[in-house]
């Protein structure tokens, strides 16, 4: 399930590229067919009154459907400035990022091989940036890191808050994008073929994506769902490479590579320290 949500969520630049539509009508018909999507599965697993829920979400709920609807925005936008290597190399930084927003916002624990793997993701994706040579490029930089912080954002609230409905704030999300991007959106009927690449997008890359990594999260260790997730970072790139022949450059390349590197090298120690520490804490016990 995990493998199947990173497969499906590798595919969000080849839609992109293949609608040919401007960022705001793009993010306009992708978020209708997320909504119906994402909709329709929290009404099929908990009837109506699960969307109708929803308003009673408070500030939390709020901090939910602001993050995705920035963060979709920002995703969308990212692609459409510059090359899906160089913003999968940004979002392969999830993980670094999260735990720093965690220590500020909940105090949680950074340990050494954080300051470590994170100081080896910041230089990778400086490696990158730098060799960026068009302005498109560093704005298509920051709005993927601006959809990597709404990203992890999400990822600390779930942690603070426990049980939140992330799947109809999901819904919701993609609902209120609608009228935000009506008055920049192109409102006339999108090509069949533009048509069908926003459904796509906004149904698969989205909806069904979603509901795997959920179900598929509850039945492996965090440690494996990060290290599989990284699957969206190195296809991403190659559908548009294959389709459309977009090419990364070496600075990416080498960026990407580091990035890579560190979070792998964090999972993999993350994974040796735990159980050190839970036969410590049995034996204390």
């Amino acid at each position: 399930m995990v493998a199947g949500s990173a497969l499906l969520w590798s595919t969000a630049g080849l839609f992109v590229r293949w609608a040919t539509l401007d960022t705001a009508t793009l993010v306009l018909w992708r978020s209708v067919f997320a909504a119906l999507t994402l909709g329709a599965l929290a009404i099929a697993r908990g009837g109506a009154g699960r969307l109708w829920a929803v308003r009673h979400g408070g500030p939390v709920g709020l901090l939910f459907i602001g993050t995705s609807v920035v963060s979709s925005i920002a995703y969308v936008l990212s692609l459409r400035l510059t090359t899906v290597a160089n913003v999968m190399t940004v979002y392969a930084a999830l993980p670094f990022l999260a735990t720093a927003i965690g220590f500020v916002w909940i105090r949680e624990r950074v340990s050494p091989r954080f300051l470590v793997a994170g100081a080896l993701a910041s230089g990778g994706i400086v490696l990158m940036a730098g060799g960026a040579t068009r302005a498109g490029d560093l704005a298509g930089i920051a709005a993927a890191f601006v959809m990597t912080a709404g990203f992890a954002v999400q990822l600390v609230a779930i942690r603070r808050y426990g049980r939140v409905d992330v799947m109809a704030l999901n819904a919701c999300a993609a609902l209120v994008c609608v009228p935000l991007m009506a008055p920049f959106a192109v409102l006339t009927l999108p090509s069949p073929g533009q048509l069908a690449a926003c459904a796509c997008y906004g149904a698969l890359t989205t909806g069904f994506a979603y509901v795997l990594a959920l179900e598929g999260g509850r039945r492996v260790s965090p440690g494996e769902v990060g290290f599989i997730s990284m699957l969206d970072v190195v296809l991403g790139p190659l559908w548009v490479w294959l389709a459309f022949a977009e090419q990364p450059g070496l600075p990416v390349l080498a960026g990407g590579a580091v990035v890579l590197g560190a979070v792998a090298w964090y999972l993999w120690t993350s994974g040796k320290v735990a159980p050190a520490q839970g036969g410590d804490a049995a034996m204390a016990g």
